[in-house]
């Protein structure tokens, strides 16, 4: 057995696709058994005309998937190389923050004609969230929380948190609300924390589990109110209120995060970040 610095250790859970002869196909069988982050990394190393070959090849959910956990350069590169309609269908299949992000960086008239392209219920959440500064909460909210009615039973919301196309953050709180139900909604009520669902009789409503302590977010808190509005209350999802109480979206732990890294963060391996902070711990 050989012992060697963890600084020296590379590759970790990762396949170094980007030297080798596979066709787009090939890739893509080894893809299937991939993470996102872990695909758009091998994508990022690709040559640029296999890179596009393998976009060409992948359906439209999973390149979305991949596309959002690029780098802004390439998230740019890879829309530009794509017919205006299946750009189009890519960010209507990507989560409506991340969609305004990218559009955000675009020139007005591209970003016009995109959204213009977008079926209109598509179009609508992410229009509003270019509203808002990129750096708020309203900029760094999902306009697509767990959104459920006072008389919904506890059954109802295990069920709803249970999707397994669900992001953990957003599966770890239910927003309680007037309808409508769809935001911008009815009156916001409160919440309800998954924990306190599991502890409940499955025919209870969820208006007897609501937190109505829970201060929300408004969507022009800062990100550094926001940081510390989750430091505060240990929470991983906050609710965000316009003036009205009308429930706006979710910020999620991971929206927090993606903008307080440095911007080259996706351009660094998530390996290489390791070892950089060991060595700064060390020093």
């Amino acid at each position: 057995m050989q012992v060697v610095p963890w600084s020296e250790v590379g590759g970790l859970g990762l396949t170094d696709l980007g030297g080798q002869p596979q066709g787009a196909g090939q890739l893509l069988m080894l893809f299937d058994t991939m993470r996102a982050v872990d695909i758009a990394a091998t994508v990022r190393d690709l040559p640029l005309k296999r890179r596009h070959e393998v976009a060409d090849a992948m359906d439209d959910e999973r390149l979305a998937d991949v596309l959002e956990e690029l780098p802004e350069d390439d998230q740019k590169e890879l829309l530009s190389y794509l017919a205006e309609e299946r750009a189009a269908d890519i960010l209507e299949a990507m989560n409506p923050d991340d969609a305004a992000d990218l559009l955000a960086e675009l020139n007005p008239a591209d970003q016009n004609r995109l959204l213009e392209l977008m079926e209109p219920e598509e179009s609508a959440p992410v229009k509003r969230l270019l509203a808002y500064s990129s750096d708020t909460a309203g900029g760094l909210m999902t306009p697509e929380p767990v959104v459920l009615t006072p008389d919904t039973t506890i059954a109802e919301a295990l069920a709803h948190i249970r999707n397994a196309e669900l992001p953990p953050a957003l599966a770890s709180m239910v927003f309680v609300c007037r309808p409508p139900t769809a935001t911008p909604t009815g009156r916001f009520v409160g919440v309800v924390h998954f924990q306190r669902l599991l502890r409940e009789p499955p025919a209870e409503m969820i208006a007897t589990a609501v937190d109505s302590g829970l201060a929300p977010l408004r969507p022009a808190d800062t990100l550094p109110d926001v940081t510390r509005y989750f430091a505060a209350y240990n929470l991983t999802c906050g609710p965000v209120v316009d003036d009205e109480d009308h429930l706006l979206g979710a910020v999620t732990v991971d929206d927090v995060l993606d903008h307080l890294l440095p911007e080259d963060w996706r351009e660094t391996g998530l390996h290489d970040a390791t070892s950089d902070a060991l060595e700064e711990d060390r020093a």
